[in-house]
């Protein structure tokens, strides 16, 4: 692409299509959608060596770009996270259709019935880097929710999205829905992004999903409504009632499960109470596991450990490193959580209702846990069958934003030739 021109050329005319997209998908029978789902989700399983292969490429190109290897992991496809895509679109495709259903309804003293319905929100507009199966998601949740969605992979993923795209193209063409209510942006060109950004009147919300450069980026240049998180600083407070056991297991797979996702545990803060009763062993397991410990004072001590610095704390590394701190009560991790934490995932551990209660309520982070690993920070572990992106915004959603997220409302109004005196 030569220029921004030809870009804002290219969203316009994908942009009219969508819209026109969105108009009869606003309309579709909830049969036709699910229709179109289960279509894809077996195109998935049919073409898997053709997105396998297209997936080495991406690889491919993405290790000559020096992707980290935490990047590379969120870029990579194996027959079981395939399997997880199918999944995931089987699961959006039986859920219940959010569109058309009453949030709630009234009667008025003037003999008006006022019902309150949920409705698509029109087009959406997708920006993502490196991990293909958002296309497959992001595609499944739009076209659930009744939505027409221009999706712009990144550049390392290219030929990934394309080959999931294609599965999801012919499950819309099988189930006689428009294809152009999912749309992948073809080119790697950087000035597509800028255009979606401001396509004012042709797409009416952009959810980011990446990290904090591409999310910083959006926030700034954006003209439209966003849906978004910048960094996922997600801490996990180890109680002086946890049990210790407990502690050591949910730690361990919260940083390590897999450390390049906006839910893996960048924050371990610890009881003095549970320090000085049990010892270090969660911290020895972390080092044991391969993780960087970067720890202050008395925990700095433990052998294996590395001294942090300041910037440490308030740090999404996306890496097997996390930064560790000894505080003084729930009060205290709570305001260690308010000073560097992103409003993304907490975790207390804790056998203790009061100090759960006092962490829930101290704390408004769009997912706030307890005695749980903060890896469950997921739509699809949240029973949504899969999600576009955790939004910590306080405006219209918050944390998974699945299907029912991806709508909006409008209000029914019905009389008896009623008129207002």
């Amino acid at each position: 692409m030569k220029d921004m021109v030809e870009a804002e050329a290219l969203i316009a005319k994908m942009g009219e299509a969508a819209r026109a997209a969105a108009t009869e998908l606003a309309q579709a029978p909830a049969e036709r959608k699910h229709a179109a789902l289960i279509g894809a989700a077996y195109e998935i399983r049919k073409r898997a060596p053709e997105i396998l292969a297209a997936n080495a490429r991406d690889l491919e190109y993405g290790r000559e770009k020096g992707l980290s290897d935490a990047m590379i992991d969120r870029l990579r496809l194996d027959d079981d996270r395939l399997r997880g895509i199918e999944d995931g679109l089987r699961a959006v495709a039986e859920q219940p259709d959010p569109i058309g259903a009453v949030i709630d309804e009234w009667d008025r003293p003037t003999g008006l019935h006022i019902q309150r319905v949920r409705t698509p929100i029109g087009v959406l507009g997708v920006i993502y880097e490196s991990r293909p199966n958002v296309t497959a998601d992001a595609g499944a949740l739009a076209l659930k929710s009744g939505n027409a969605v221009i999706l712009r992979g990144g550049s390392e993923s290219l030929h990934s999205s394309e080959a999931i795209h294609a599965c999801l193209v012919e499950g819309l063409r099988q189930a006689k829905l428009p294809e152009a209510a999912i749309q992948l942006v073809p080119t790697r060109d950087r000035a597509a992004v800028s255009a979606m950004l401001t396509a004012q009147g042709l797409i009416d919300v952009i959810i980011p999903r990446g990290g904090k450069g591409l999310v910083g980026l959006v926030q700034r240049e954006a003209r439209v409504p966003v849906f978004a998180h910048l960094e996922g600083i997600c801490h996990i407070y180890v109680d002086r009632d946890a049990d210790p056991e407990m502690a050591r297991k949910v730690v361990l797979n919260a940083k390590t499960r897999r450390t390049g996702i906006c839910g893996a545990a960048e924050c371990l803060l610890i009881d003095w109470r549970f320090y000085t009763q049990h010892g270090a062993t969660v911290i020895e397991d972390l080092i044991a596991a391969g993780v960087e410990v970067r720890a202050e004072d008395e925990l700095s001590k433990i052998s294996g450990t590395v001294r942090a610095q300041p910037d440490d704390f308030g740090r999404e590394f996306l890496d097997m490193i996390i930064a560790v701190r000894l505080v003084d009560g729930v009060d205290e991790a709570i305001a260690h959580i308010r000073k560097y934490g992103s409003q993304h995932t907490e975790s207390i551990l804790t056998g203790n209702d009061a100090t759960a209660e006092a962490f829930f309520a101290g704390l408004d982070s769009a997912i706030l846990m307890r005695n749980a690993s903060t890896q469950f920070a997921d739509g699809g572990e949240f029973g949504m069958g899969a999600e576009i992106g955790i939004a910590t915004g306080k405006l219209h959603a918050r944390g998974p934003v699945g299907a029912e997220q991806l709508t909006s409302f409008k209000y029914q109004v019905t009389g008896q030739g009623t008129i207002r005196s």
